[in-house]
């Protein structure tokens, strides 16, 4: 169904856009290709119309292929940050819009670009990459994204490069100042925030030349409820009459391994659903049904704040110099509070006075649909997490023309990068109660429901239970210098030289602190810290299942006081520290030397009488590595490796006008994705058996991790038809080795460090990355910008624009045993790609109103492998994702504006299910539900110069 009206929308527009070619051919042409200016009859716009003509020129006038989005002015981009913003830009596809914001983005189905700012590559604490959400939209000037590579950009990232260039002094005239004030209201936590920003920018004229100085800052506050709802993952259950032999009664739990080992958890398509399917039990072939473990429902309240300031000193002492200093800054506080509720629906007892439980299975399936279960276990946990982060960008720039054709240009960059986060949280037990449960009611969605009710919010119901607490803490640090000069010629064939040098010292750190311990035995009324929270309202009535349940709040605790009743009331809880006692254990710390240093060159001749422009150029980097990793598992004992390597990198483009506005350009490149710091740290992170499945879960790195290798090919194809309009095609091809993929093996691990309560356990499935993969990506974007310039009256001013991502995706996958060995290999597309993706925005720009109105879809994708514990299939498929999003500007005057937003006025949600191959659908398969805020905002641009 989504497909109609993206059908629609592009079928209308591009009837408008044929309708206008007669219009178009007597309009004044285009820049000749490759000159990077503009004609001098192109016609100035402003206002919303002014940053999409914006991001068409950027891409015109690049050698590379270059999608862009541009602001016109501070806080002129519809969106609260950087992955937002970037979500209708040809061939972005985000995702993961919990806590009313978009986090990931992926750039062609791939998850990791290289992020820069100004240039410059930034990353957060001791990450390879920068939380890009932490990056107010009112501090952009442009962000660019890049999908090929020349040989003077940072080599990794295969997904491509995106560069979020801030505003200088010297960009403005004179004296400037501009901001907003914005009341953001988020529906689901019934809250309203602020949003502000201010940049202050003045230049003068010196004896010693002109000097500029800028400061815009911007602050941002969140309250926002995820709720989240989800059927548990399928295990197998005897019938109700199951064989003699077999051992078990009916509708019995089967456990792996119970009974001469008679299934295998985590089978890529899990174990068979059709009817009469057996398991050998004791020797003997039993029928099963499938059924799920669990219903699980999440509701979490939380708060960001978000602060950012950048500020820039230059000085241009003459008209060939230029010097620039600034700073730049970012800082998160977030804190959470989760209110989980829990229930298995595992157990085979009676239901009340009824012999046996009741069930329904899907037809033509072994595949429980609902159940009405007797005594089952259920938990309910309050968990309270804080996350703070404070990174730093100090950076000093020099340009100078050199002669009447060179230039030679400067940058010296320190970052320093900090992360803290900690986790406090404490179970409540109950006893068991009767549960009535349909695991897909209708649209994904469970509905269950008790036999008591009364006893969710009872708290003298409730018994407290486990204490989980630890923290994290990250550090990250680097020096970097850059060195580049060229010479440019206006005739012959050589048109510019290009070489340069980058020196990279980076620094990274992780730390952690975990401690636990089991239950004190006593009801939750009973206990003397805090006060019991009980929620209310959760899923907005869109499901029939409980509404309000009771729980520990550690938000309104003394944590030291708790760590005392704990030393004193729970079993094995002796060793508990208090706050003055807490450390830190060293995980790993890292540095890395990164050298690299480049030539390339640019030419151009005449071919069938049109220019054609070349560019030609090669990479060369060296990476030494030094990796100190400490053993959680054996008093953080310390372990040294040392790596070192080297690579070519050749790139090629190749951009050829046609006519004046019709050009083709084809892009040769190479390009690698380094390991994350953290998949390389061999030693052991354990989980205990927290849903009592008899298992743990555990992940390590691999210190033998080398870098993943891409050879890229784009061919595009662009038509300037109109001033301010364009329609383009880019076909391209990744061909990458040594893909990363996780591989599980099931490993025992006696006297671990795991807290001695009851989801201790010394079996465990390891999940390790390895470079056992290789793929092929390949796809066609489509792009339409489209303002005609012959509508009459109020339609003067209306446009469009859009784009749509096509893509297929495969790689090799490799088939492992229970131990970890790999026994073959098996295809499966990329993680994060989706087939098609699309998005269409409608603008006005007319007189004091402007308007956009934008819609974006992505079909269905492969997001993970889930950990290989249960019956089901093991691949973890998000259902199709959407958006609808409004803006709204009301210009009083010149200098200032009324800004109205609206975020997903659809009220879309984010839905998973299970899938491997044929196996699996969003019907038998449902997982989880995440309702996605709806926000609104009312908002005041200003700006004086």
């Amino acid at each position: 169904m989504a497909l109609k009206p993206f059908a629609f929308c592009t079928a209308s527009v591009f009837a408008l856009a044929l309708s206008g070619i007669a219009h178009a051919q007597e309009a004044a042409p285009q820049d000749a290709v490759g000159d990077g200016s503009a004609s001098a009859e192109d016609i100035i716009v402003t206002g919303v119309r002014a940053s999409i003509v914006g991001a068409i020129n950027a891409r015109k006038n690049n050698v590379q292929i270059v999608d862009s989005i541009v602001a016109e002015d501070v806080g002129k981009l519809p969106d609260n940050n950087v992955v937002e913003a970037l979500q209708r830009v040809t061939g972005i596809q985000v995702t993961d819009r919990a806590g009313g914001e978009a986090a990931t983005i992926t750039i062609r189905g791939l998850t990791d670009p290289l992020t820069t700012l100004n240039g410059r590559n930034i990353f957060t604490a001791a990450g390879t990459s920068f939380a890009l959400q932490d990056i107010s939209a009112n501090l952009v000037k442009k962000i660019d994204v890049y999908k090929t590579r020349s040989a003077d950009q940072i080599e990794t990232g295969l997904a491509g490069q995106i560069d979020v260039q801030t505003r200088r002094p010297l960009d403005f005239d004179g004296f400037t100042i501009s901001g907003l004030v914005r009341g953001v209201y988020s529906e689901l936590a019934d809250k309203a925030n602020p949003n502000g920003a201010l940049l202050v920018s003045d230049r003068w004229e010196t004896g010693i030349g002109d000097i500029g100085f800028l400061v815009n800052a911007s602050y941002t506050k969140a309250q926002f409820r995820n709720q989240n709802l989800q059927a548990g993952a399928m295990v197998p259950f005897a019938t109700a009459t199951p064989p003699a032999g077999s051992g078990l009664t009916p509708l019995q739990r089967i456990f792996p391994g119970d009974r001469n080992q008679n299934w295998t958890p985590g089978l890529d398509a899990g174990l068979p659903i059709a009817p009469g399917s057996t398991l050998n039990i004791n020797g003997v072939d039993t029928p099963y049904y499938l059924s799920r473990d669990a219903v699980i429902a999440s509701d979490l309240y939380g708060e960001r704040k978000r602060r950012a300031v950048n500020a820039a000193l230059q000085w241009a002492p003459n008209d060939r110099s230029v010097y620039t200093a600034e700073v730049f800054y970012t800082g998160f506080r977030g804190k959470t509070f989760n209110s989980l509720n829990f229930s298995f629906v595992d157990w085979w007892g009676n239901l009340g006075d009824n012999p046996g439980s009741t069930f329904e299975l899907y037809d033509g399936t072994n595949i429980i649909k609902s159940r009405q279960v007797g005594a089952v276990a259920g938990f309910n946990s309050g968990d309270t997490a804080t996350n703070k982060t404070d990174s730093y960008v100090y950076a000093f720039n020099a340009k100078w023309d050199v002669g009447d054709r060179g230039k030679i240009t400067a940058d010296v960059a320190y970052q320093d990068s900090k992360n803290e986060t900690s986790f406090f949280a404490i179970r409540t037990d109950r006893d068991p109660l009767d549960i009535n449960v349909d695991f897909n009611a209708g649209g994904g969605l469970p509905s269950y429901s008790f036999g008591n009710q009364g006893v969710l919010t009872d708290a003298s119901a409730w018994t407290v239970g486990n204490l989980f607490d630890s923290g994290t803490k990250n550090t990250g640090s680097a020096l970097t210098v850059m060195l580049d000069g060229e010479h440019e010629w206006d005739e012959g064939f050589l048109r510019r030289i290009k070489a340069g040098f980058r020196y990279d010292d980076r620094k990274a750190d992780n730390y952690v602190r975990d401690q636990g311990a089991g239950g004190l035995g006593i009801t939750l009324d009973q206990f003397s810290q805090g006060t019991p929270f009980t929620n209310s309202g959760f899923f907005d009535g869109r499901a029939d299942i409980p509404t309000s349940w009771v729980l520990a709040d550690p938000r309104s605790m003394d944590r030291d006081a708790v760590r005392s009743l704990y030393r004193a009331g729970a079993a094995g809880a002796g060793g508990l520290l208090l706050s003055d006692q807490l450390t830190f254990g060293h995980v790993f710390g890292i540095g890395e030397i990164n050298t690299a240093a480049y030539i390339m060159a640019d030419g151009e001749i005449e071919l069938f009488g049109r220019p054609l422009q070349v560019q030609a150029g090669v990479r060369y980097v060296a990476i030494d590595t030094d990796y100190d990793y400490f053993d959680r598992g054996n008093g953080f004992a310390r372990t040294t490796v040392s790596t070192g390597s080297s690579k070519w990198l050749p790139s090629f483009t190749a951009r050829y006008g046609i006519t004046d506005n019709l050009r083709i350009r084809f892009n040769y490149g190479e390009t690698l994705r380094r390991p994350a710091f953290g998949d390389l740290n061999p030693n052991v992170s354990l989980t205990g058996d927290l849903s009592r499945i008899g298992f743990g879960s555990g992940s390590a790195g691999n210190a033998n991790l080398s870098a993943t290798h891409s050879k890229n090919i784009d061919v595009a194809v662009e038509w300037y038809f109109e001033r301010n309009s364009a329609i383009y095609a880019t076909a391209f091809r990744r061909e990458i080795s040594g893909l990363v993929v996780p591989l599980t093996a099931r490993e025992i691990i006696p006297n671990n460090y795991l807290p001695r309560n009851e989801t201790y356990t010394e079996i465990f499935n390891i999940t390790r990355p390895v470079n056992a993969s290789d793929g092929v990506l390949k796809g066609v974007e489509l792009g339409l910008t489209y303002f005609p310039t012959y509508l009459p009256g109020p339609l003067n001013g209306l446009g469009f624009t859009g784009s749509a991502t096509i893509l297929d995706s495969e790689q090799t996958i490799p088939v492992v045993d229970t131990n970890g060995a790999i026994t073959g290999s098996t295809k499966s597309a990329f993680f994060g790609v989706s087939k098609l993706s699309y998005n269409a925005t409608l603008a006005y720009d007319s007189g004091p109103i402007g308007a956009r109105l934008s819609y974006v879809w992505r079909k269905g994708f492969l997001q993970s492998n889930e950990g290989r514990s249960f019956a089901n299939p093991i691949g973890f498929w998000r259902a199709p994702e959407k958006s609808l999003d409004l803006q709204l500007t009301l210009n009083v005057n010149k200098d200032i504006g009324i800004t109205f937003d609206a975020v997903n006025l659809t009220k879309a949600k984010q839905q998973n299910y299970y899938k491997f191959g044929d196996v699996g659908n969003p019907q038998q398969f449902n997982s989880s539900t995440l309702l996605i805020d709806r926000t609104f905002a009312v908002g005041v641009r200003f700006k004086f110069d």
